[in-house]
């Protein structure tokens, strides 16, 4: 019986900088949310990273 290779999931090039530096304490949930306006990553991949939803902050 063959394996399965699991499907990887394609992250934004700068999505595990980012959630290093979240996990590590370096960034709050607002530095983030900077970033997803600057294009860096995507509104899912904030909410991966932080669990919460992606909201346009004013």
């Amino acid at each position: 019986m063959a394996k399965r290779k699991a499907k990887s999931v394609e992250h934004s090039k700068k999505y595990e900088t980012i959630k290093h530096y979240y996990d590590a304490g370096l960034w709050c949930a607002a530095r983030v949310r900077a970033v997803v306006a600057h294009g860096w990553i995507t509104p899912d991949e904030f909410k991966e990273i932080t669990g919460h939803e992606y909201e346009v902050t004013k």
